[in-house]
């Protein structure tokens, strides 16, 4: 499931952000690659200031925490502590998968969502397109300022050179207590279903039903 978070950050968040990485150090983004990652990415990253991070941390965990669509999409158990990326023209990252495993230098974790935040509007930058290979053909992402994308770790996908511009984005990987991605799909779906229902008939016996039904399916799927 590819999921898209509007308004994850508002413009005031989006604006501090975008100062609090204005005169930050970007260093070569292989530096934090693996073998096979390493070969097909160019970017930079910002090298990792501990009161700036602090800060930058705080923004976005505080957004994602009151995020209904990121908590019933990801069921979040753990989040990394985001990267900040930025290409420039002529830079890209080619095809590549997630590292399975994260958390080099603390607690290890498996990363099965990943999320892509846009940091700057799309008419600023030509290229930089978040390209997902589906079975279905390619799916091309390039979203306003403050939204933001989630998607199974597990996809194959790239980053399309940027040929004009700055392309900023903050970037992080989520271990889900469910595991599986068709099995998360479909909890959301009918984690719509029931918030509907709540709010409808709360009392009506079908709600009860499809209630439990939910409840009942996480308890069945999570892994923690």
């Amino acid at each position: 499931m590819l999921l898209t978070i509007p308004g994850l950050l508002n413009p005031a968040q989006v604006q501090k952000i975008q100062e609090l990485l204005a005169d930050a150090e970007f260093v070569d983004g292989k530096l934090s690659a693996g073998f096979a990652a390493s070969r097909v990415k160019h970017n930079e990253e910002m090298r990792q200031e501990p009161e700036r991070m602090k800060l930058l941390v705080r923004i976005l965990m505080a957004s994602l925490g009151h995020n209904e669509r990121f908590r019933f999409g990801a069921l979040p158990h753990r989040v990394a502590d985001p990267i900040f990326a930025r290409y420039r023209p002529g830079m890209t990252y080619g095809d590549h998968v997630d590292d399975p495993i994260m958390g080099s230098t603390g607690p290890r974790f498996r990363s099965d969502v990943s999320m892509t935040l846009f940091l700057n509007a799309p008419d600023t930058y030509d290229g930089g397109d978040l390209v997902m290979r589906t079975p279905f053909g390619d799916r091309r992402v390039k979203l306003p300022a403050g939204d933001a994308v989630i998607y199974p770790s597990s996809s194959l996908h790239q980053v399309a050179e940027v040929t004009r511009g700055e392309r900023l984005v903050a970037l992080t990987w989520i271990q889900s207590y469910v595991r599986d991605p068709a099995q998360r799909e479909l909890l959301f779906e009918l984690n719509q279903a029931r918030e509907v229902l709540l709010k409808e008939a709360p009392t009506a016996d079908h709600t009860a039903l499809v209630d439990r039904s939910y409840s009942n399916l996480v308890r069945m799927w999570s892994d923690l």
